[in-house]
């Protein structure tokens, strides 16, 4: 296969035309991805937390009340993002801890949070049933985005959650010991049981608007160890959780879809109680020079705990 690349730095695509991939249908689709599709690698910066040193703790998040407090130091490093446009079906979730779907939703606007509920939490569902088998899926909230860059950091007069935008510092939504305190608020009942059998946490992320500005990227599991994962509290509507805040590491391998529409999700692993699969993949917005005048990205993550039986 002949591969022409053109490297341009500064937040600007780089172009990988490739003539030869092809892509199989996705079991939840009734399109194919386009196997013809030009890969556009991204050069940007990601932000990892700037760890003082002295083996102080992140500063907690907290959650609540129409606002997010979040102090945390984060320090802006060079990646290449690649492109996975016509290779999708390459990342799993167990080898890479992510993978990309088609799927389209009968939810259109996402504007109204009963609906959401009625009516899209149902094929949240059945979506992750569709790839995981025979799993119970328990939706415990979702997260509408639709704000400007940087949006935590802008105050709006004490209604910053109202203008929720892209998070654009590397993280991953639970820690080992954070997927536990989650199961066990959200299955009071049963989570002593629950707890001995294989059980996960999977963000479902589709955009409401196609993606210009502001995409996300996920880095693949295995190349990023636990040694560079902090546990960091996060409190979120009286629930006291953890997460992981990263440390900077040139070794860490970046991934985005280009030109992603509402047709395409992706699904993000943040925890997996099995230990010899992929059991967490970091997540990030991240920013694109030639869309920094686009208008806010429009998204929605919908946060999964799924259930197996043995």
């Amino acid at each position: 296969m002949s591969t022409r690349l053109s490297f341009v730095f500064h937040a600007t695509n780089i172009t990988d035309s490739t003539s030869d991939m092809s892509a199989k249908p996705s079991p939840v689709s009734n399109d194919n991805y386009q196997s013809h599709e030009q890969k556009r690698h991204v050069r940007s910066t990601l932000n990892y937390w700037d760890d003082p040193g002295d083996g102080s703790k992140p500063a907690p998040i907290v959650i609540g009340g129409g606002r997010i407090t979040n102090s945390r130091p984060h320090k802006p490093h060079f990646f290449t993002i690649q492109d996975v446009c016509g290779e999708e079906e390459k990342y799993t979730l167990d080898r890479h801890g992510f993978r990309y779907i088609h799927h389209t939703s009968l939810e259109k606007e996402f504007t109204s949070e009963s609906q959401i509920q009625i009516h899209y939490y149902p094929e949240c569902r059945e979506l992750l049933r569709s790839v995981l088998g025979d799993v119970r899926v328990h939706i415990f909230n979702h997260k509408v985005r639709r704000g400007p860059t940087q949006w935590h950091h802008l105050g709006f007069s004490g209604k910053n959650l109202a203008n929720r935008g892209p998070v654009t510092r590397t993280h991953v939504d639970q820690s080992y010991h954070g997927g536990e305190l989650r199961l066990r608020h959200e299955m009071r009942n049963e989570s002593d049981e629950l707890v001995k059998r294989r059980y996960q946490i999977i963000n479902i992320w589709r955009p409401i608007a196609p993606i210009f500005k502001d995409p996300i990227a996920v880095a693949s599991s295995p190349s990023v160890p636990d040694s560079d994962l902090i546990a960091a509290e996060m409190t979120e509507d009286g629930f006291k959780g953890e997460q992981w805040v990263v440390r900077h590491n040139s070794n860490h391998e970046w991934y985005y879809k280009s030109g992603m529409t509402p047709g395409d999700v992706l699904l993000i692993k943040c925890f997996d109680s099995r230990e010899d699969v992929a059991r967490r993949a970091l997540h990030s917005a991240f920013e694109v020079a030639e869309y920094e005048e686009r208008e806010s990205r429009q998204s929605i993550e919908v946060r999964c705990l799924v259930l197996y039986d043995g």
